[in-house]
């Protein structure tokens, strides 16, 4: 199973996708619109079990495309993960989405998602 998070910007989306073991996949980087997210995870190869991503400013359209497109698609509040963030020492946004995922999967086997 691959697991993918989102760390989304008004022009661009940092995509980090990771398998069932926590290996990082793919790193990337593509504009804030569903069919180049959707492009990126069908060029991946592999179906992405879940998505995950912050709440923010595009989250209910890309919720809503990414759902059309097929995706079970996970919103967490930002709260919900500061600590993590504000922890880190290389804050970017490639890294808030490998903190994501982290996340997603700590949340997801606790058993709340």
């Amino acid at each position: 199973m691959f697991y993918a998070a989102l760390d989304v910007s008004l022009r661009s989306v940092a995509i980090c996708i990771i398998d069932e073991f926590g290996k990082v996949r793919l790193e990337r980087s593509v504009p804030s619109d569903v069919p180049d997210i959707v492009r990126c995870f069908h060029e991946f190869g592999e179906p992405i079990h879940q998505v995950g991503l912050e709440a923010g400013t595009l989250t209910q359209h890309l919720t809503y495309g990414l759902t059309e497109a097929g995706f079970d698609v996970v919103c967490m509040e930002a709260r919900q993960v500061s600590a993590a963030l504000s922890a880190m020492r290389n804050k970017t946004d490639k890294n808030d989405a490998a903190v994501w995922l982290n996340c997603f999967d700590q949340v997801g086997r606790a058993g709340y998602m």
